[in-house]
């Protein structure tokens, strides 16, 4: 026994779960590939400032949850918390806008790092797909996102999740708003840190979870109540789209999320099988983070889907994902020639795109055939001192228990037109 283990709040992915995950990860993303969404991968840290910045200074995330250092050479460096920052970093760095094809779209998978008190669903390190559409206004773009995150979920076979659906207006209207709000939070019986947040985002205790909170906010005004004429607009088309593609939603006027960036369209997908946790994924419109770090105007949509919430809400329904096999041939040699000759037929069958294995360790018959059986293989591939006299090798189904000779210079060829 090691006398390691892994940091509180964490998890090592091993098999045969990890199967899951790899197979939601490519769920998630199988929809955006097809919709023209590029692949990028960015580091595992950045600049404390870009996050200070993009996420909000006011928010839990910066405040209280980033693991934060300093370099030999004096940089001050976060591990990422989120993903949408750091894509829209890259893309500007890399100056993707001025390519002349509006909008960017690209997809990324990856790990973030949070210091929040564990619990199920919720961890230090976790695990997110996510999408960014960058440098166009679109309410289509809004719909689309929301469209191919509904259609990968339902693809994995969930349904009992819920997608909730707000508009937090512009800098147009959110400002009249933010001041109706604020009169209205100083009249309450907040504590003393709730109270600081009514004067730099008043919004987020809009999002504050605590009964005790949520129990006063009765009556506050709400967002959708002051948008200016573009914002409800805006906000209608995109709610037409998704009805007219089936995507059912569920408005909610007290929806803001956890992030500063977030203008116009703000959704989350919450299941309600996974208790206080519910929430597997989210994301809205971002029109002005761009300029927040630095960069030109781009508005921009985007949303992250938690491969790790994801998995739990396949437990909760009981979904069972329909896996390859993770190996389909495995090889038992009996006696060194055969080991030579049988090693050479596996290394060809991998070649051919067959998943196969390999009794090593000079294991007798009895044990490589239990390996055989626990491998989850449909064929076991059997040569003995007999069969290479022969030249043959005996190809058993595992399931049924029959057997077949065939000749070692055709194995290659028969076992793959068995597996066809």
């Amino acid at each position: 026994m090691s006398t390691f283990k892994a940091p509180k709040g964490t998890y090592d992915l091993i098999p045969p779960v990890s199967a899951n995950f790899l197979a939601v990860r490519e769920a998630l993303s199988a929809p955006l590939r097809r919709a023209g969404y590029g692949y990028i991968e960015t580091p595992g840290f950045e600049s404390v400032e870009l996050f200070a910045r993009g996420v909000g200074e006011s928010t839990d995330i910066v405040t209280k949850e980033m693991y934060t250092l300093t370099t030999k050479g004096g940089d001050e460096l976060a591990l990422r918390p989120e993903g949408t920052a750091s894509v829209l970093r890259a893309a500007l760095e890399s100056s993707l806008h001025k390519g002349g094809n509006l909008p960017v779209k690209l997809w990324y998978s990856g790990s973030y790092y949070r210091y929040e008190r564990p619990q199920k669903g919720r961890y230090r390190h976790f695990s997110q797909v996510g999408a960014e559409a960058i440098g166009a206004e679109d309410p289509s773009l809004d719909a689309e996102l929301i469209i191919l995150a509904h259609d990968a979920y339902r693809s994995l076979g969930l349904r009992n999740f819920r997608i909730l659906l707000n508009s937090l207006g512009d800098k147009e209207c959110r400002p009249v708003y933010r001041a109706a709000l604020q009169e209205f939070l100083r009249g309450l019986d907040l504590d003393e840190e709730t109270r600081r947040r009514i004067d730099v985002n008043p919004l987020r205790v809009l999002d504050d979870k605590r009964e005790a909170v949520q129990r006063q906010l009765t009556g506050a005004p709400m967002m959708r109540d002051h948008l200016c004429e573009a914002c409800k607009e805006y906000h209608e088309q995109v709610r037409e789209l998704l009805t007219a593609a089936g995507v059912g939603y569920e408005d909610d006027p007290k929806l803001v999320r956890g992030l500063d960036y977030y203008t116009r369209t703000t959704f989350e997908f919450v299941h309600d099988g996974l208790g206080s946790q519910s929430a597997v994924g989210g994301g809205g419109r971002y029109d002005g983070l761009s300029e927040m770090i630095g960069g030109p105007a781009l508005p921009s949509v985007g949303w992250a889907l938690g491969v790790d919430r994801t998995a739990l809400a396949l437990e909760a329904e009981g979904v069972e994902l329909e896996l390859p096999s993770a190996t389909e041939v495995f090889a038992v040699p009996i006696g060194e020639e055969a080991r030579r000759a049988l090693f050479g037929a596996v290394t060809q069958l991998r070649r051919e795109g067959v998943a196969a294995d390999f009794a090593y360790g000079g294991k007798g018959m009895k044990n490589a055939m239990k390996s055989a059986n626990r491998s989850g293989a449909r064929f076991a591939l059997l040569v003995g001192e007999r069969d290479l006299a022969e030249g043959v090798a005996q190809l058993k189904d595992l399931t049924t228990g029959e057997q077949t000779a065939l000749p070692l210079d055709r194995v290659v060829a028969e076992v793959r037109a068995k597996l066809a």
